[in-house]
């Protein structure tokens, strides 16, 4: 979805809208996420990650850095094991790239 030079994906790096994420940071990592979107400024080239969620029974609408999004995999007690979804995205094996096309090298 485009609104003027932000486009918004509700799928990136193998999450979508509704799947549980952990936010990296010491207040949210002892909270719930789940994904909501990914937005792209086009004209800056700053992204960030929509997620919805909180305490128990909240629903706040938050924006974090792609580099600090993990999956829902990745909490080990207190502490965060493996890499960011930025960094290591969930693909199945058996995806073939963005709708229209085949994945990219990068």
């Amino acid at each position: 979805m485009r609104h003027g030079n932000l486009v918004r994906s509700t799928q990136w790096a193998g999450v979508q809208a509704g799947d549980v994420v952990i936010v990296d940071g010491a207040k949210e990592r002892r909270q719930h996420w789940v994904f909501v979107a990914h937005v792209l400024n086009e004209a800056t080239g700053e992204e960030w990650i929509d997620v919805r969620g909180g305490r128990a029974g909240e629903a706040k609408g938050r924006s974090f850095r792609p580099e600090s999004i993990y999956p829902a995999g990745a909490k080990r007690g207190s502490r965060l094991a493996g890499l960011s979804l930025a960094a290591a995205p969930q693909f199945p094996l058996s995806y073939a790239g963005p709708v229209g096309g085949a994945a990219k090298p990068v």
